[in-house]
């Protein structure tokens, strides 16, 4: 409770005297009713009324109602062990007052009053460091920062020297703290920083505290702060909450200030004299160093950051969850007319009907995920840098483009034989003329098409009469059709189609030319 003016004490014994509730006291004054009770049980206690404190000085009614601490026995009192005292407040839902309650029940007759325990208590947190004048409960916050001072590692074939950043750790209630080295800033060494952390600690904090760096916030305020969304799939993995400290307010992350400083003494300044080849070697060095400051008896509290670790904030960290964070980052993209979006010189399809809308990208090393209104519409294996061509989903396709995606050169040829063989046979000259196969298979798959009026026959008849003039092309073959001229009688051609195959025949009397009929080029055709 805290200690009021002795003229809001006056106050209440003024009004008390004049027949006022304890509640009108507290409505009144702008006091608790518990304070007010209180106050006027310690001047029933110490004889005081209305009267005799008017013309009292303020620093002996003080006196007589604070300083109670005389028996008629004359027994003393037991001093609680403060220290104690300390470390189970930082345990989740103690008070002072249960432990007054627990300090009273072992010392019924020698013990101090509520009043003068809190007064004591008060007495020694002030001679403690600044660092540790908050109130920190177990397992709830997880202090986090870079060092402003910077170490380095040498390359072993040139001896230039790197400098690298160095993370720092810790947590509230025990202080116990953790220190690495990475070598930068960024995102990824900022989310992978946090999961070996956790790791070292053996579960997560309900809240990380963390400075207002690009890599973590996006946007910096009191009230509503932008925390980057990679942050947050983090802290959603394992179970916690970001809350970043306020711009410009050192003392919401006092903590990693103060561990910071004791990184800065106990670590860098002892391995300024060594030389690192290697982020690993420099990185076993920090650990050990760690060990040793996590060992290190405090003068106050009379135990270790390891010690009160183990009492305090592992006990009460949440559980990690039974997989490792895989980093990911968030990208807005907007998908193109062919439903494709690019990522990294790639294109990956979504839904067709997403076609010219927004859509958040995640990017892990493995896998490419676009999503919309936080559901998941498709997912791809990440393509290497090798990899030019596209990677498109037939199931993103419209019907009409899945129908000619599954055209290959293979399957149109199957189709033809279906038809008839002298439909097979100009399929396959158009194919075998062209430079690739792929760029024949539309006017193939357009002379399959003209089945559905005409009808298979027809369509033969007239695939063998466009042979036999070297009119290889749709357009050829849709006019025959047009003008019912598959069947007037074939007048011989200048030039034939460059292809041996069973159906076409060499007609009787012809010459040959370059070999047998089958073997090089065939002239007249039936």
């Amino acid at each position: 409770m805290e200690r009021l003016p002795m003229r809001k004490i006056k106050d209440v014994l003024r009004l008390r005297a004049s027949g006022y509730s304890t509640h009108r006291i507290s409505n009144s004054l702008g006091l608790g009713r518990t304070s007010v009770r209180n106050y006027l049980q310690r001047a029933a206690e110490a004889g005081l009324s209305w009267p005799d404190v008017q013309a009292l000085d303020e620093g002996v009614l003080e006196r007589r109602l604070f300083h109670q601490v005389a028996r008629a026995e004359g027994h003393a009192f037991v001093m609680p062990d403060w220290a104690e005292v300390n470390r189970e407040l930082k345990r989740s839902g103690v008070t002072l007052g249960l432990l007054w309650e627990e300090y009273r029940a072992c010392h019924p007759d020698d013990g101090y009053g509520y009043s003068a325990y809190c007064q004591h208590y008060r007495a020694w947190v002030k001679r403690l460091s600044p660092s540790m004048r908050q109130r920190h409960v177990a397992g709830e916050k997880l202090f986090v920062d870079y060092s402003g001072v910077r170490m380095e590692v040498t390359d072993p074939a040139t001896g230039m020297r790197r400098p690298v950043e160095l993370f720092v750790a810790v947590l509230g209630a025990s202080n116990y703290t953790y220190a690495e080295a990475s070598w930068s800033q960024t995102l990824p060494d900022w989310i992978g920083a946090h999961v070996r952390a956790f790791e070292f600690f053996g579960g997560a904090p309900a809240l990380i505290v963390s400075d207002n760096l690009k890599s973590a916030v996006v946007r910096a305020c009191f009230h509503e702060p932008g925390v980057n969304r990679s942050y947050t799939d983090l802290a959603r993995h394992y179970q916690t909450a970001i809350l970043p400290a306020r711009p410009y307010k050192p003392k919401d992350k006092s903590k990693a200030e103060g561990g910071v400083l004791l990184v800065q003494r106990w670590i860098v300044a002892r391995l300024r004299n060594r030389v690192f080849f290697s982020l690993a070697e420099l990185n076993a060095a920090i650990r050990e160093a760690l060990t040793l400051l996590n060992a290190r008896v405090s003068r106050h509290l009379g135990a270790s950051r390891q010690q009160l670790f183990e009492q305090l904030d592992q006990p009460a960290l949440i559980p990690l969850p039974p997989t490792r964070h895989v980093h990911a980052d968030w990208q807005k993209v907007t998908a193109g007319a062919d439903y494709h979006i690019r990522i990294d010189d790639h294109y990956y399809s979504v839904p067709y009907s997403l076609a010219r809308s927004s859509l958040w990208v995640r990017i892990t090393a493995s896998t490419i995920e676009a999503f919309q209104g936080g559901k998941r519409v498709a997912s791809h294996q990440r393509a290497g840098p090798e990899d030019r061509c596209g990677t498109t989903v037939k199931a993103h396709m419209p019907a009409r483009h899945r129908h000619y995606a599954d055209m290959t050169a293979d399957k149109v040829r199957t189709d033809a034989q279906t038809v008839g063989p002298n439909v097979a046979t100009l399929v396959e000259v158009i194919l075998r003329n062209r430079p690739r196969p792929e760029q024949g298979i539309r006017a193939c798959v357009g002379i399959l098409k003209l089945k559905r009026g005409p009808g298979p026959e027809r369509l033969d008849a007239a695939c063998a009469r466009a042979l036999a003039l070297n009119a290889c092309s749709l357009k050829s073959v849709s006019s025959i059709l047009k003008n019912h001229l598959e069947t007037q009688p074939i007048e011989a051609a200048p030039h034939a189609p460059t292809i041996a195959h069973t159906n076409i025949r060499r007609t009787e009397g012809a010459p040959r030319i370059n070999g047998p009929p089958l073997a090089g080029r065939a002239h007249y055709f039936h």
